[in-house]
């Protein structure tokens, strides 16, 4: 049988096609500058609140780890945001491709709950006078430093007290980051990769020392565009 296609039909399709093409290629903002909307809370009892269209993260005394995690789930992706430590003693870092396993005696005692997240994370620290190691990859209760030790040279591309813009690039293996528009690291782990294709982002409000404290810390433009 013969099927006869009009232009019509034709110009459809490949509208079709595009649109698909834009859909996945589209830049999504996963913060509204308002509410904590399609995000939740996993480990610790660090508070996070929306303040002037930024998340401030606030140390509790005594908690562990805190996370405040995307609902939905990412696996290659750029993600673009901009984050400042009102306080430079805190240190934090934003997961990708996390998720939450069961917890061990040791991590219950420690006060965890809701699972252990895991995965890797992007540091954020304050600059010091020898450098920061921000914008390094550090596994997260699954191994430690990702980085290799021989490349974890410290730098001064993050400005304490100011934003600082965030890029994060992670397809397949690879997983690039970069500074305030300074490439800090390329780095390719299909180990990891195995083990955590595909998770959530998550916001970290780092434990403390009793004593210490209350720091905080702020993000906001908090942006994903998924990639093939």
């Amino acid at each position: 049988m013969l099927r006869v296609f009009s232009l019509s039909s034709f110009l459809l399709g490949v509208f079709a096609l595009e649109a698909a093409h834009h859909k996945s290629d589209e830049v999504k903002i996963i913060f509204d500058g308002k509410t904590l909307d399609g995000w939740t809370q996993l480990n610790g009892s660090a508070s996070y609140r929306v303040e002037k269209g930024a998340i401030v993260g606030k140390t509790n005394e005594g908690s562990p780890n805190s996370f405040l995690c995307s609902i939905e789930l990412y696996e290659n992706f750029e993600l673009q945001f901009e984050v400042k430590l009102i306080n430079d003693e805190l240190n934090s870092g934003v997961q990708i491709r996390s998720n939450t396993r069961e917890l061990t005696k040791k991590e219950k005692a420690r006060g965890f709950k809701k699972g252990r997240v895991n995965g890797p994370q992007i540091e954020i620290e304050a600059t010091k006078e020898n450098g920061a190691e921000s914008g390094y990859v550090y596994g997260e209760a699954c191994g430690g430093w990702m980085t290799p030790k021989e490349d974890l040279k410290p730098h001064k591309h993050f400005l304490n007290g100011k934003w600082n813009k965030y890029r994060i690039l992670a397809k397949g293996p690879r997983i690039q980051t970069w500074v305030n528009g300074n490439k800090v690291s390329d780095l390719v782990d299909k180990e990891k990769f195995q083990s955590h294709p595909k998770g959530f982002i998550g916001l970290q409000v780092h434990g403390i020392k009793k004593g210490t404290g209350p720091y905080e810390v702020a993000w906001k433009n908090i942006e994903i565009r998924e990639v093939k």
